[in-house]
C-alpha cells in the first residue's frame, strides 16, 4: 500500500461531486498504482487551496482556474456545465435585473464562476459579502442581504424559503452567447508529470462512468450530501450537473470555457489572458 502514489482529491460536499467521486471514494474501481484520499470542502476553499497547489487533483471553479494555470491543467472530464441554467440570484420579493444594481448581495466566493458571471452581468454596480454557500438562502430570508447568489442544491430549494428568482445566470449567459455556462471542472497538478496526469484523469473518467452506469447506487451515496433534498430532487440535481458534459467537455464545452475566460479578461475581472490546457 505504501508504495502507491498518493493522490489527494478535493471536492465539494454536494451531491453532484459526491456522485462523480463515488467509485473512487468507495473502492468500486481498480486504481492501479494510485491511492486516493478525499478532502471535502466548499468550492471557494478549494479554489484558494489551488492557488497554493496543495492537492494533486481538485475540483475548481472555471473562474478560479484562471489563476492556477501555472500549477494545474484541466481534466477533460469532470465538468459541471449549466446548459441554459446555472447559478441564480434570489431575493425576498419579485424583482428584475435592474433592481440588483447597487444592492448588497451575499455571494459564495470571489473565485467562483457564479461570481464571475454576476460581474459580467452587473459590472461593479453592486456590493457583496462572501459567505459559505449553504448559508446564503438563510441570510436573504433573514434580511441580512438584499439578494443572494446561490449555487449547488439551493437552485432547487430557494422557493421553499419563500424567495423569488431574480435571474438565472446560466440562462442569461446562454441568451448572450448560445453556449452552456462552464461552472466547475477538475484540475490536475502538472508536477505529477504527463503519464500520471493522463492515468489519474482516466481514473476520474472511469469513476464518473461508474456512477452513470450504477445510478441508483451512486445516488444513494450522493444523497448524503444534499441538504434538504429528497431522492427525487437529488436525482434531478445530479442530472443537471453530471451528464455527457461531465464525461468530456467536448468542442462546445471547451469553446464555452474559452469564451467565458476571455470575456472575464476583456472586462478587467481576470488579470491576464488564460491559456487552456486539457488532459485526456
Amino acid at each position: 500500500m505504501s508504495d502507491k502514489i498518493l493522490i489527494r482529491v478535493g471536492h465539494s460536499p454536494d451531491p453532484d461531486d459526491a456522485f462523480m467521486f463515488h467509485a473512487l471514494a468507495n473502492n468500486k474501481i481498480d486504481t492501479g498504482r494510485y491511492r486516493f484520499t478525499h478532502e471535502l470542502q466548499d468550492i471557494e476553499t478549494l479554489n484558494r487551496r489551488a492557488l497554493e497547489g496543495e492537492l494533486e487533483l481538485t475540483a475548481v471553479s472555471l473562474h478560479g482556474y484562471a489563476y492556477v494555470t501555472d500549477k494545474y491543467a484541466l481534466c477533460s472530464c469532470g465538468a459541471s456545465m449549466g446548459d441554459n441554467y446555472g447559478p441564480m440570484v434570489v431575493s425576498r420579493a419579485p424583482a428584475d435585473i435592474n433592481w440588483l444594481r447597487d444592492r448588497h448581495i451575499a455571494v459564495p466566493g470571489e473565485l467562483t464562476t457564479a461570481f464571475l458571471t454576476l460581474r459580467l452581468l452587473l459590472g461593479d454596480r453592486f456590493t457583496y459579502e462572501v459567505h459559505p454557500f449553504d448559508q446564503i438562502l438563510d441570510l436573504v430570508e433573514q434580511k441580512k442581504a438584499d439578494a443572494g447568489l446561490i449555487i449547488h442544491e439551493g437552485q432547487l430549494t430557494y422557493a421553499e424559503q419563500g424567495l423569488s428568482l431574480v435571474v438565472d445566470l446560466g440562462k442569461w449567459w446562454h441568451d448572450q452567447t448560445g453556449l452552456p455556462l462552464p461552472l466547475g471542472g477538475n484540475a490536475i497538478r502538472k508536477d505529477l508529470g504527463p503519464t500520471a496526469m493522463q492515468e489519474v484523469t482516466a481514473l476520474l473518467k472511469q469513476s464518473i462512468q461508474y456512477g452513470l452506469d450504477h445510478r441508483s447506487e451512486a445516488l444513494a451515496h450522493a444523497r448524503k450530501y444534499g441538504r434538504h433534498l429528497d431522492l427525487a430532487k437529488t436525482d434531478s440535481f445530479v442530472g443537471m450537473y453530471v451528464n455527457d458534459w461531465t464525461l468530456d467537455f467536448g468542442p462546445r464545452g471547451r469553446e464555452a470555457v474559452a469564451v467565458l475566460l476571455r470575456r472575464g479578461f476583456e472586462e478587467g475581472i481576470i488579470p491576464r489572458p488564460v491559456d487552456l490546457e486539457f488532459i485526456g
